[in-house]
C-alpha cells in the first residue's frame, strides 16, 4: 500500500521533467498577434489571435495559430498547435539549404536560395522567424507576393517541404551520393563553358 503513492508521485515527476525538457528543446517566436472581435447579442467580445513559429534549431520547424480572450492563452494555444505540425527539413552542413526552391500559398509567394558561409539570414520578419527557429544560418529569401504574415509563413513552410537532400535523391534513384553531387557540379560547369563559348563566337566573327 505504501508503494502506490511513490509510483504515482514518480510518474508525475517524470511527466513534469519530460515537459520541461521538451519546452527547453524548442524555441518559439511570436510572429504576429491580432485583436479580433466577435459580435454577440450584448455587443462585442474581444479576443486575440496569435501566430507562433516553433523549432529546435536542428532541422525541425512548425507553425500554429491560437485564439483566446487573453494574449498568453492565445500564444500557448498557438505553440501547442505548432508542436503538432512540426516538419523535418534537411540542411546542408547544418547551416543552409541544399538547393533553391519556391513556395506558394494563396497570394503569398517566396523564393529561398542557398547561400555561402557568412551570408547570414537575409529575409523579412515572418520568414526570418522560421529560419531562426529552424536553425538555418545562411540563406537569402525574397517575398514576391502578399505581405500577410500568415501567407508568408505558410508559403515558406511549403517551400521547405520541397527541400530534398542528395542522400534521399540518390536512394530514390538507386545511385550514389557522389554521382548526384558530381553530376550537379559537372552540369554547372558545362553550362558555364557552353555559355562562354557562345559568347566568344560572335566576337571572333
Amino acid at each position: 500500500m505504501a508503494r502506490s503513492p511513490e509510483r504515482g508521485g514518480g510518474r508525475k515527476g517524470d511527466r513534469g521533467g519530460r515537459q520541461r525538457e521538451e519546452q527547453s528543446e524548442f524555441e518559439d517566436k511570436l510572429v504576429h498577434i491580432n485583436r479580433v472581435a466577435k459580435v454577440v447579442k450584448g455587443g462585442r467580445r474581444f479576443g486575440f489571435a496569435a501566430l507562433v513559429v516553433i523549432g529546435d534549431k536542428k532541422g525541425r520547424v512548425g507553425f500554429g495559430k491560437g485564439k483566446a480572450r487573453e494574449v498568453p492563452e492565445a500564444i500557448r494555444k498557438a505553440s501547442e498547435a505548432a508542436k503538432r505540425a512540426l516538419i523535418k527539413v534537411p540542411l546542408r552542413e547544418g547551416r543552409t539549404l541544399h538547393h533553391d526552391v519556391t513556395g506558394r500559398h494563396g497570394a503569398g509567394r517566396v523564393v529561398l536560395r542557398a547561400a555561402p558561409p557568412g551570408t547570414g539570414i537575409i529575409a523579412g520578419g515572418p520568414m526570418r522567424a522560421v529560419f531562426e527557429t529552424l536553425g538555418v544560418q545562411d540563406v537569402v529569401a525574397k517575398s514576391l507576393g502578399s505581405s500577410n504574415p500568415y501567407n508568408m509563413v505558410r508559403a515558406t513552410i511549403d517551400a521547405l517541404t520541397q527541400e530534398d537532400s542528395p542522400r534521399s535523391v540518390a536512394a530514390r534513384r538507386g545511385k550514389k551520393v557522389s554521382e548526384i553531387v558530381g553530376r550537379r557540379r559537372d552540369g554547372a560547369g558545362d553550362d558555364s563553358e557552353s555559355a562562354a563559348g557562345e559568347g566568344a563566337e560572335p566576337a571572333a566573327a
